[in-house]
């Protein structure tokens, strides 16, 4: 007898840098949401497409919830909220590393209102020894009501096919949503602006993360008589939000620029299975974050 196939969609939610991107590409087996130490890095619901036999789950990878100081911040909770009250499971992320604390508190209380069920999902736990595992393990259970509690760590592949039982037995019957091999319904452009942003997120001062945003102006196609060259051209603004954060990120003589542009396009590159120029350039847009005008104008 053939088992029934599931498909939907699970939603990750919890504080910033909780792991929730790293847990997504784990799980799909590809990068699909670009990662960072710095907070706040995932700015909208990025879907990644995991394919069995049984089964095709859908991860939305969601921004961190957060008390927000800016429109860009009250943007992404709502983003959020929207993203939980339309998936058919939650997992709710919780860093093993990390004491449970206020912020997950407030989340607890937001999902305890979620029509799905939701899964607390321990991370991060080759980080911690396996009592404070323990430890950890209690305090998450005493936090809410959860259709079920897993530790998994993404680096060391600790329980991630577990979890993925897990969520998927919350997933209604149905047949495939996306094609066989889809790892992502991302347009190319998009991911190709998130690796330039992680490239740029990296060694900037903590002030500047949530200042940078990254538009494609345009991807062109090599001339017929550069065809054979096969290189693809790409022209990126990095946007930021005063003249000083422009200067931190082009660095002296153009220097950190260049690094950004090289680590991105070697990124680019694996992603687009092509070479690539990469033509970058910087902007401010002042106070994007609190300007209604701007942030449309950059996506959010």
């Amino acid at each position: 007898m053939t088992e029934t196939h599931r498909s939907g969609f699970a939603c990750f939610v919890g504080r910033p840098n909780v792991g929730k991107s790293t847990l997504m590409n784990a799980l799909v087996g590809e990068k699909v949401a670009i990662m960072s130490s710095r907070p706040q890095t995932t700015r909208r619901a990025i879907r990644g497409v995991l394919n069995r036999a049984d089964a095709q789950l859908v991860i939305v990878d969601t921004p961190g919830l957060h008390r927000p100081r800016t429109l860009l911040g009250e943007r992404l909770n709502d983003l959020v909220r929207e993203t939980f009250s339309e998936v058919d499971v939650i997992g709710f992320c919780l860093p093993a590393d990390q004491k449970v604390g206020p912020g997950d508190q407030w989340i607890a209380r937001e999902l305890a209102e979620a029509r799905a069920p939701v899964v607390a999902i321990v991370t991060k736990v080759d980080k911690v020894a396996r009592d404070k595992v323990a430890e950890h393990l209690l305090a998450v259970s005493q936090l809410g009501e959860w259709a079920d509690i897993v530790p998994v760590s993404s680096v060391k592949d600790i329980q991630i096919d577990t979890l993925v039982d897990v969520l998927v037995k919350h997933l209604p019957a149905g047949p495939p949503l996306y094609p066989e091999g889809a790892v992502t319904d991302e347009p190319e452009d998009v991911r190709v602006a998130e690796l330039i942003r992680e490239a740029a997120l990296e060694g900037v001062r903590d002030e500047l993360p949530h200042s940078i945003a990254v538009v494609i102006e345009e991807m062109v196609e090599p001339e017929d008589e550069m065809a054979s060259r096969d290189v693809l051209e790409i022209r990126a603004q990095l946007f930021v939000e005063r003249e000083s954060q422009k200067g931190i990120i082009i660095g002296k003589a153009g220097s950190r620029l260049k690094d950004v542009g090289a680590t991105a396009r070697e990124g680019i590159e694996r992603l687009l299975g092509r070479r690539v120029y990469l033509d970058l350039h910087v902007k401010v847009a002042k106070d994007w974050q609190r300007d209604p005008k701007q942030l449309g104008r950059l996506g959010f």
